[in-house]
């Protein structure tokens, strides 16, 4: 998967839980909590949605990594490069 595969597959899910987020004013430095109204709860349906369109399950030790955008995409990118080109 490209990076811009991967994240435009991560903004569709932070869009999924929060759809009133503008994502052109998004700074992936910073904590989401921080720039969208994101309750734990939503965290946890990110998480849940992430799984979902990238379908590797975020164990909850690496909850943390996932506060920021750069976060996200960096442990997506990890993973996904340790698992390989996906066949099909």
């Amino acid at each position: 998967m490209s990076p811009e595969e991967l994240r435009r597959k991560v903004l569709d899910a932070i869009l999924a839980i929060a759809p009133e987020t503008d994502l052109a004013t998004l700074d992936p430095a910073v904590p989401l909590r921080r720039q969208i109204e994101f309750d734990s709860m939503d965290c946890l349906n990110l998480v849940d949605a992430l799984h979902e369109r990238l379908g590797a399950e975020i164990p909850e030790t690496e909850y943390a990594r996932l506060a920021t955008l750069d976060g996200i995409l960096g442990w997506y990118a990890g993973h996904l490069a340790q698992a390989g080109p996906a066949t099909g």
